[in-house]
């Protein structure tokens, strides 16, 4: 009894402790201090775009360059959701799940999803450069990798599945990664030089600057509350309203709480510890001198990876499912606690380090884990975009892009690798068991090769 009081006692020291840190913002982003004013009276454009983070910001700056009339609402602050809440990966086609899709996809088809995801790092970092985004990137290249040689199997079936869509990477044995100063808790990995880590929040306020500067009209603090479907899309909000040609949703994971995608996608939420700054020993007993993303060969992964400020960001490890989609925004104490566990067990040297953050925010799914892009609407003027099941931060900037062009009248052929048949989601409750029972599985076969690495 004693011990099971003693537990209890940790557990609720462990939990107030995470809600001192817990930030209800990703760690990347604060409240802008040039806020954006919120929308108040009727207003009209050519295209109102419902979202400000990468897809929402990257398709109304290439409109508002080609001379169309935008306006886009953002419910909090541009970068509040996901664009302020990840882990900084500008990775490519390392963060496909090709186990999902290759049978169904074939290699045409597979070869041009494989393209897009590759071409979206190469997009993004060209909008660094034009729009002079300082946001820290870090160009090192993404390495995935096994934490026990029973992961080594998976690790190669995914790079030979993508291989045949013509993704190249390297196979790093245990003497490679350790040549490559890669901490010993990684024993094998695959390696693309092509990307990097960076500042997601300084990334995606670049972006709200470069909009603002091109003439975008960005409401802040104005949710959506309806729209109309019409050859007018009408959208209102609190205290306004907004007629426009066009309409685009680029509302990630809260796409489905709009009256879309409700069908297609399913909200999933992810979570992230950041440590406090890593003395100068501490960083040197890492050896992690290219200081490349790492994420695991997990069903679920964990990354890790080192910020300029040479503090440890740790994300992911579990994922929850929401009922019904909902969203809400508060804490996920078991997830940062399995988190803290991931970091001890992976990187010992740093087993004391102290916690300085933690945060949680959703991400989008569909069943194949590829992006939903495409058009709806009685009189096809209601864009869309989501579902890149956690790999969003180049394939959403680019898919903002594409759309953009496409309302221009230029159709980009990548279009067609993801304008399919979805699978549709069952209706509730049965998705939220079904997505529970897989995620269930999953959390299963990792926690099997986490006490096989404890066995050693």
């Amino acid at each position: 009894m004693q011990t099971n009081r003693y537990k209890l006692s940790a557990d609720a020291a462990r939990r107030k402790a995470d809600l001192e840190k817990y930030r209800t913002l990703g760690g990347w982003v604060e409240k802008p201090a040039d806020m954006r004013a919120s929308l108040a009276g009727h207003v009209t454009a050519d295209v109102v775009v419902i979202g400000a983070g990468y897809a929402g910001l990257s398709a109304a700056l290439e409109l508002a360059r080609q001379g169309i009339q935008v306006i886009v609402l953002e419910r909090e602050f541009a970068g509040f959701g996901a664009s302020g809440r990840n882990a900084g990966y500008l990775a490519g086609a390392i963060g496909i799940e090709y186990e999902l899709f290759h049978k169904k996809a074939g290699p045409q088809t597979g070869a041009q999803i494989v393209r897009y995801y590759e071409d979206a790092v190469t997009f993004v970092e060209g909008k660094l450069q034009e729009h002079r985004i300082a946001c820290d990137y870090n160009q090192s290249g993404i390495i995935r990798a096994a934490i026990h040689p029973s992961q080594e199997k998976r690790l190669r079936k995914g790079m030979r599945l993508g291989a045949e869509f013509g993704f190249k990477s390297e196979f790093l044995d245990h003497d490679a990664m350790r040549a490559r100063g890669i901490p010993p808790a990684f024993v094998a990995g695959e390696y693309t030089a092509h990307g990097g880590t960076l500042h997601p929040g300084k990334y995606v306020m670049g972006l709200r600057r470069a909009a603002i500067q091109a003439g975008v009209q960005l409401y802040e603090n104005t949710p959506m509350l309806s729209y109309t479907d019409g050859p007018t899309v009408r959208v209102e909000t609190p205290h306004g309203s907004v007629s426009a040609a066009i309409m685009l949703f680029a509302t990630n994971a809260y796409t489905p709480q709009n009256g879309l995608l409700a069908d297609k996608i399913v909200p999933v939420r992810v979570s992230a510890i950041e440590t406090e700054p890593l003395s100068d020993a501490q960083v040197k007993s890492l050896g992690w001198a290219g200081r490349e993303g790492i994420m695991t060969a997990h069903w679920v992964m964990e990354s890790y990876r080192l910020t300029p400020q040479n503090t440890l960001l740790v994300t992911v490890k579990r994922l929850q499912s929401p009922y019904a989609s909902r969203t809400p925004n508060v804490p996920a104490y078991d997830s940062y606690s399995e988190l803290r566990t991931a970091l001890h067990d992976r990187l010992p040297t740093l087993k004391d380090i102290a916690v300085r953050a933690c945060w949680s925010g959703y991400v989008s799914a569909a069943n194949d884990a590829l992006p939903i892009i495409g058009v709806t609407g009685a009189h096809g003027n209601i864009h869309y975009t989501a579902g890149c099941s956690g790999h969003g931060l180049a394939p959403q900037s680019l898919a903002g892009h594409m759309i953009a062009e496409r309302i221009l009248g230029k159709d980009n052929p990548l279009f067609a690798a993801f304008e399919r048949k979805v699978i549709p989601i069952l209706p509730e409750p049965l998705q939220w068991c079904a997505t529970k029972a897989a995620l269930g599985v999953a959390g299963m076969l990792d926690r099997r090769v986490n006490r096989k690495v404890q066995r050693g």
